[in-house]
């Protein structure tokens, strides 16, 4: 029996997405609920899985194309994957060659989206082509030049692009953005429009949770299981604390109201394959060290993975992101809309500071707080991060919650 697979449902507000991956092949032959594309929508990536066992039928849809939500996107038929996909004639594509460019999703080493572009202007298939350069085998754009610069068929001229002021490099390849990337970049454009975003910085001496992690870190992971102490849940537990002080830098500006919270979703940024996701850690005021940390172990796991669900990336009020893990000394973070405040950590450097009369060499770190000047006063914002600094230094203030 033949089971159409469709675009599920994707959450609220989200109508459309992309293909981003075919994870399945016609032909090959899946279990019930094996994973058969990666769909991109504007928060995360979503697979699809096969509702019961057989073999993937004839792609209706080529990666990179945007596709409605209950779109048809292939079919799995009755069998074992021994050989080509049982379709309806209506479906059926030749077993080898495909006659055009259109019809290359039958073939194994499948064009990427800029590659596709260009074989159909220049009407190519991919079996012409042959095996590409790309991962998998699959065909890049220089794969195409290559063949139509090298007389695999009478020399043409470099597609246009649609910007005929700009004639495409041989050596480039233009892809287009994905739905995420799309994304990022309308929301943070969108944040420097909208918020009277202000940066302020502080600094702090790691020295104490230091020494503290270093003595207490092994008890804490043999007792927790599935977490690792860190420094996060420091600056978490210090954040929460701070906000409960500063309750403006925890709401947000709706219409010409200010919605406050008695409650903190605290986004944890990560990142992903795909980009820098955040999800949420719900109710983080009530949550443990160890709960704290276990979560975000397994929020960047399941980052990596393309596994994060939508839930896990809504209903935010207030974020952090460590630009440290990469290096980063400083840097301004840029609101998470429609939060009126993000922390931002930085890379742990040794530095010569003045103490009591002497210079000592101490570990410090660069905290930065981006935060919207419209419903956060600079007063608040610099108290802030002194609030934060202080339970840093002082980790005792945290467990005594004083």
């Amino acid at each position: 029996m033949s089971v159409e697979i469709k675009v599920p449902q994707l959450g609220e507000s989200i109508s459309v997405a992309t293909i981003a991956r075919w994870l399945k092949q016609p032909g090959d032959s899946v279990g019930i609920d094996e994973a058969i594309v990666e769909l991109e929508t504007d928060k995360v990536s979503v697979e699809v899985a096969a509702p019961q066992a057989g073999i993937v039928g004839n792609h209706l849809v080529n990666e990179g194309d945007e596709v409605a939500v209950g779109a048809a996107l292939t079919t799995i038929e009755e069998g074992n994957g021994s050989g080509p996909p049982v379709a309806s004639k209506s479906q059926q594509a030749p077993k080898n060659v495909p006659s055009s460019a259109s019809d290359v999703s039958s073939v194994n080493h499948q064009p990427m989206p800029a590659a596709r572009k260009m074989m159909e202007e220049q009407n190519l298939s991919a079996a012409q082509i042959g095996t590409g350069s790309g991962r998998d085998g699959r065909i890049t754009r220089d794969d195409v030049v290559n063949f139509v610069s090298g007389g695999g068929q009478a020399k043409a001229t470099v597609a246009d692009t649609g910007k005929p002021s700009r004639q495409d490099d041989p050596r480039e390849e233009r892809v287009k953005m994905t739905r995420l990337r799309r994304t990022i970049a309308r929301r943070l454009k969108e944040a420097q429009e909208t918020a009277a975003m202000l940066t302020t910085f502080n600094e702090v001496d790691m020295s104490a949770v230091m020494q503290l992690r270093k003595e207490y870190k092994d008890i804490f992971n043999k007792k927790y299981e599935g977490a690792r102490l860190g420094f996060m849940s420091f600056f978490v537990k210090a954040t929460v604390s701070a906000l409960k002080e500063y309750p403006a830098i925890n709401a947000q500006i709706d219409g010409e109201d200010v919605i406050y919270r008695n409650f903190v979703n605290m986004g944890i940024a990560v990142g992903g394959p795909n980009g820098l996701v955040v999800p949420v850690l719900r109710d983080a005021d009530q949550m443990s060290f160890a709960e704290i940390e276990g979560s975000i172990i397994e929020f960047a796991q399941r980052a990596r993975n393309n596994t994060l669900k939508l839930n896990d990336l809504s209903g935010g009020t207030f974020s952090i992101t460590n630009g440290g893990i990469y290096g980063s000394l400083m840097s301004t973070p840029i609101l998470n809309m429609p939060q009126s405040g993000i922390l931002g950590m930085h890379a742990i450097k040794e530095r010569p500071i003045a103490e009591n009369g002497q210079v000592v060499i101490r570990p410090m770190m660069y905290l930065a707080l981006s935060y919207d000047h419209r419903i956060v006063d600079g007063k608040e914002a610099v108290s802030f991060l002194v609030h934060i600094k202080d339970r840093i230094e002082h980790p005792e203030r945290l467990l005594l919650d004083v």
